[in-house]
Formats: structure tokens, sequence, C-alpha cells
């Protein structure tokens, strides 16, 4: 997966549109897509943020494949404790989960 680009880079480019240049003009300065300065500053005008957003997707946990097992179990024993919970899941799925 490629980078983002550094905060540095995005603050030129948008003091340059700030200062007056345009978008394209700001990124042919230094030499970057247009279309990603043009992103840069409409999103700076609309909501202010400077800096890149996290990229990718978020992890996902372990237990999500095992949700309707654990939904289930709450199901049989609504007041089920999370170590009950943790040593069932162990048992009957294999699954070692830790409460952190």
């Amino acid at each position: 997966m490629s980078r983002a680009y550094s905060d540095d880079l995005r603050d030129r480019v948008l003091k340059a549109v700030a200062a007056g240049a345009s978008a394209r003009g700001a990124a042919a300065r230094f030499g970057i897509g247009a279309a990603t300065a043009v992103r840069w500053a409409r999103r700076w005008r609309e909501t202010g943020e400077r800096h890149a957003h996290r990229q990718g997707y978020p992890k996902r946990s372990v237990l999500d494949p095992h949700e309707d097992f654990l939904i289930g179990l709450v199901g049989e024993k609504a007041d089920i404790t999370l170590d009950e919970m943790q040593a069932r899941l162990e048992a009957e799925r294999g699954i070692r989960a830790a409460m952190t």
C-alpha cells in the first residue's frame, strides 16, 4: 500500500492555495497530482482538515466469526459472566480470547 503524503507537503500546498494559487497550479509547483491538490483544497475549505486520514481497513476482531455463538450464550443465560463466556468459547470453539 502506498503511503500518504507528508503533512509538511500538504501544508505547503494549502498555504499556496490560501495565498491565491489555484489547486492545479500548486500541484504543478510541488510535483503532485492535480486531482490530489484539488481534493486537499476542497476538504480544507469544507471542513478545515489538513491532515491525512488513516489508510486501510480497520482490523477485525478474532471474535467476529463467533458473534452468533456469543449472542446465543447470552440468550441461553442472560446473566452469564465474561469468564463463563470465555471458558465456553475455548471449550466449544477452541478460541482463546483475552479480556483486555
